[in-house]
C-alpha cells in the first residue's frame, strides 16, 4: 500500500474536482496545482500550493510551460525503493508526488466542431498533461494516477478505508487507463491533423473507442461481443441511446436498432419503420404517428413479429396501444408520453430506447472489418433530391406517383442489395431484399405482397441500383406497378427505358446508387 502525502492536480474538465480536493485535504494530503485549477480550489476554500513555488520557476509562454520541470517529473518518476533516487532527490530539492490528477485539453471536442480553425486546434494540444500522466503511469508502483472524474470517489473511498493508502491493484488499473487515455489522445490529434490537411483518408487510422458494455453474446451464442462508444461523438449517436426499460440489449438488437434509426431519419412527417434482420419489412408515413404505425404493420404483420420498430415522433398513447398487442424486441423513439410509458410498462421484456441523443449522425465515417484489415468509407447521408431526377420515359409520373417514388427511394437505400420496394401512398406494400439477381428481388417483393393480400395495381417501384436487363421492369409491370425510380447507368438503359415505354410505365433516373452490402 502507498500512502498519499502530496497530490498534483491540473485538470481541464473540472467536474467534481472541488469535492475530490476537499476529500484529499481531509486525509492530510498536500495539494499542488496550476492555473485555473488552483484558482478554483482556492476559491472553494482548499489550501493549494502553486507548482511555480515547487519549481522556483513561473508559468511562461501563455501557460504552455508550467509543469515541464525536473522537480515535477522527478517527484513523480523517482523510485522510492532505490537509494540512489532518494539521494538525488535530496541533492536537488525534489519532493515526492504520490498522486497525479490530470485530464487533458479538450482536443477531440474542439476537432469535432466544424468552425474550429487550425490555430485553435493546435492550442488544444496538451503537452504537460500527457507528460505527467505517462510519468505517473510508468511509476505506478509508487504513484497513483487519476485521469477520469468517475474514479475520484472510488479512490477517495479506498484511501479512507486504508488510512490514506492506495493498493497496488488500484494503482496498476489506473495506470492502464492512463496509458489508454494518452494513446487515444495522440491518435485523435494525428487523425484530425491528417484530415485537416485535406489529403483524403488518413495514411494511418487510429481508432479510439471505449467499452461501454459486455454483451451476452454476438450474432450467435457461441460468439463473444461488446459495445464500444466513440468518445468524439460526445454522447451522440445510436450507441449512446438511453434504455428506459426491458431486457439487456443484444448484439443483434443493436445492429437492427442502428438500421431502424438510420431509416427513420429519412422522414420529416410522422413515420414508422419496422426492421427485421436490418431490412425494413414495413415503413409508412401518415398524418399521425398512430396511423403510420398501423400502416407500417399492415405492410407485413408476419415479419413484424420480433422486430425493432422506430418512430420519429414521441410515442403517444394511441401508438402504444398498438404496440402493447405485439411481440416486439425493441421500440425506439425520441421520447414517450406518460400514457405510453404506463401502457408499455407491463411488457417487462420490451426494450424501450430513448433516442433523443441520436439525432443526426455521430460521425460521417463508416467502418467495416474484413479478415486482416478494415474498410473505411464516408456515410450515405439521409435525404433525396427529386429536383435532380430525370424522367426518361414518354409518360411523366403523376404528382401522386412522384410523392410515392420519393418515399420508396428513401426506403430502398436502407435495404440489403439487391433491393426492390413496392409502395403506395407513403407506405411499403412489398419488399424484395438481398437477392443475387435484381429480377428475383422484383419477384420476391411481389410474391410477399400477394401472400399478405396486397393489391399491387397502381404501386410504384424503387430499385437501389440500375436494372441490368429489361426483365426486372417487365416483372414489375406484370405485378401492377405503374412507375419506377432507379439510378440508371446500365449499358442497357436504352433497352430498359424502351421496355418501360412499351408497358406504359413512368420511369425516373436519380443518377445516384444506394448499394448496401
Amino acid at each position: 500500500m502507498r500512502k498519499l502525502s502530496r497530490a498534483l492536480i491540473s485538470v481541464s474538465d473540472k467536474t467534481d474536482i472541488v469535492e475530490f480536493g476537499t476529500g484529499l485535504v481531509e486525509l492530510g494530503v498536500e495539494i499542488l496545482s496550476t492555473g485555473g485549477t488552483a484558482q478554483l480550489l482556492r476559491a472553494s476554500g482548499i489550501k493549494v500550493r502553486d507548482v511555480a513555488e515547487l519549481t522556483g520557476f513561473p508559468e511562461i509562454l501563455d501557460g504552455r510551460v508550467k509543469t515541464l520541470h525536473p522537480r515535477v517529473h522527478g517527484g513523480i518518476l523517482a523510485v522510492r525503493s532505490k537509494a540512489e533516487h532518494q539521494q538525488q532527490m535530496r541533492e536537488h530539492g525534489i519532493e515526492p508526488i504520490d498522486l497525479v490528477v490530470v485530464n487533458l485539453y479538450p482536443f477531440e471536442q474542439t476537432a469535432a466542431r466544424p468552425d474550429a480553425g487550425l490555430a485553435e486546434l493546435i492550442e488544444n494540444i496538451d503537452i504537460g498533461g500527457p507528460s505527467m500522466i505517462r510519468s505517473a503511469a510508468k511509476n505506478f508502483e509508487d504513484v497513483t494516477v487519476v485521469v477520469d472524474a468517475s474514479d475520484y470517489a472510488p479512490v477517495l473511498d479506498e484511501a479512507r478505508r486504508n488510512q490514506g493508502s492506495i493498493s497496488r491493484e488500484t494503482r496498476a488499473r489506473l495506470a492502464r487507463k492512463a496509458f489508454a487515455t494518452t494513446a487515444a489522445y495522440d491518435s485523435a490529434i494525428s487523425t484530425a491533423l491528417q484530415l485537416r490537411a485535406g489529403t483524403g483518408f488518413p495514411e494511418n487510422l487510429h481508432l479510439n473507442y471505449r467499452k461501454a458494455a459486455d454483451l451476452r453474446y454476438g450474432e450467435n451464442p457461441h460468439q463473444k461481443a461488446a459495445l464500444y462508444i466513440d468518445p468524439a461523438a460526445r454522447g451522440r449517436g445510436v450507441a449512446a441511446a438511453r434504455q428506459l426499460q426491458g431486457k439487456e440489449l443484444s448484439f443483434n438488437n443493436l445492429v437492427d436498432l442502428d438500421a431502424a434509426w438510420r431509416l427513420i431519419e429519412e422522414f420529416s412527417e410522422p413515420a414508422t419503420a419496422i426492421i427485421k434482420h436490418t431490412n425494413p419489412c414495413g415503413v409508412a408515413t401518415a398524418e399521425s404517428l398512430a396511423a403510420s404505425c398501423q400502416r407500417a404493420l399492415a405492410a407485413d404483420p408476419v415479419s413484424a413479429f420480433g422486430s425493432v420498430i422506430a418512430f420519429n415522433r414521441p410515442v403517444d398513447g394511441a401508438t402504444a396501444e398498438t404496440l402493447a398487442k405485439l411481440f416486439v424486441e425493441v421500440v425506439a423513439a425520441p421520447s414517450y408520453e406518460p400514457e405510453a410509458r404506463d401502457l408499455l410498462a407491463g411488457k417487462k421484456n420490451l426494450r424501450l430506447m430513448d433516442m433523443s441523443v441520436a439525432k443526426g449522425p455521430a460521425s460521417g465515417l463508416e467502418l467495416r472489418s474484413i479478415d486482416g484489415g478494415l474498410l473505411l468509407q464516408t456515410s450515405d447521408p439521409p435525404g433525396a433530391d427529386p429536383a435532380a431526377w430525370q424522367c426518361v420515359t414518354q409518360r411523366q409520373p403523376t404528382e401522386s406517383e412522384r410523392r410515392t417514388l420519393e418515399f420508396a427511394w428513401r426506403v430502398v437505400k436502407h435495404m440489403k442489395s439487391n433491393a426492390i420496394v413496392y409502395a403506395r401512398d407513403g407506405a411499403t406494400v412489398g419488399v424484395g431484399a438481398g437477392q443475387m439477381s435484381r429480377v428475383d428481388s422484383v419477384r420476391l417483393g411481389a410474391m410477399k405482397a400477394r401472400q399478405l393480400g396486397h393489391d399491387l395495381r397502381g404501386t410504384v417501384v424503387a430499385s437501389d441500383a440500375f436494372f441490368p436487363f429489361p426483365d426486372g421492369v417487365e416483372e414489375a409491370a406484370r405485378a401492377g406497378a405503374t412507375a419506377i425510380v432507379q439510378p440508371g447507368g446500365s449499358v442497357r438503359d436504352e433497352e430498359v427505358v424502351a421496355a418501360a415505354n412499351r408497358l406504359g410505365l413512368a420511369m425516373v433516373f436519380t443518377g445516384i446508387r444506394h448499394f448496401r452490402h
